[in-house]
């Protein structure tokens, strides 16, 4: 005989929720426990900020050689590039967890109006990386006075 049972949309997604968790938590490679091990492409933070004389972009870049960095002017734009490569695991160490991500990354930011092309300079110290935009005089806000009739 058949049984009835009444449909409910919340156990189904309870059931779909604890499957994706399953896959998601299962190992990729034998013997890694509930971590997997994965490095990817990443994205340093940025911060932009303006004075009066300059815009300057600050680049978070740890454990990245000065070397490995690059900063290009290209049609209208600044393009910071580089790459932070992973240590080689060495003979009797393993790696339990990696959080840190590791790889190529590319930032691009878009000149401002008026930037003074031929002045830009850049600094790399103790894992910043701080790019000098001067502005031209035209892109220096001026005080006009206004006539109160």
């Amino acid at each position: 005989m058949n049984t009835l049972i009444r449909w409910n949309p919340f156990r189904e997604f309870e059931t779909m929720h604890n499957r994706v968790n399953n896959l998601l938590s299962s190992p990729l490679l034998p013997g890694m426990g509930d971590e997997t091990l994965v490095a990817s492409e990443w994205s340093p933070l940025v911060d932009v900020e303006e004075s009066d004389k300059e815009f300057t972009i600050k680049a978070e870049l740890p454990e990245v050689k000065r070397e490995d960095v690059k900063v290009e002017l290209e049609n209208g734009s600044i393009r910071i590039s580089g790459e932070r490569k992973i240590e080689k695991e060495d003979s009797g160490r393993r790696w339990h967890r990696l959080e840190r991500s590791y790889g190529a990354f590319e930032r691009a930011f878009t000149l401002p109006e008026g930037t003074q092309r031929t002045e830009i300079k850049a600094e790399f110290k103790d894992g910043l990386l701080k790019v000098h935009l001067p502005k031209g005089e035209s892109s220096k806000p001026k005080a006009l006075e206004i006539p109160v009739n």
